[in-house]
């Protein structure tokens, strides 16, 4: 991401601009009055819904070394004990 440090002066006179760079380029616009940052403009990263497809998809990219792979069992097994039941809706 992009981080551009502008006057507010300039934010106002450009302020279409900058929420245009903000939306479509993912600039994050940190705003200045005095030389001292007082504000930001940044673009809203949209949350994305994955599926377990997806997630299994991501994971057969990763190429893991022994060691991450034992530590990873770990820790996905541990996460599984920590796991709750799901309540009976009866």
């Amino acid at each position: 991401m992009k981080v551009e440090h502008i006057s507010v002066t300039e934010a106002a006179r450009n302020f279409a601009d900058c929420i245009n760079r903000a939306r479509y380029q993912g600039t994050t616009f940190v705003l200045l009055k005095g030389g001292k940052p007082v504000a930001r403009i940044e673009p809203i990263v949209e949350k994305k819904s994955s599926k377990g497809r997806d997630l299994a998809a991501a994971l057969a990219k990763i190429r893991l070394t022994p060691e991450e792979s034992k530590a990873w069992k770990a820790d996905l097994e541990a996460a599984r004990k920590s796991l709750l039941p799901p309540k009976s809706r009866w």
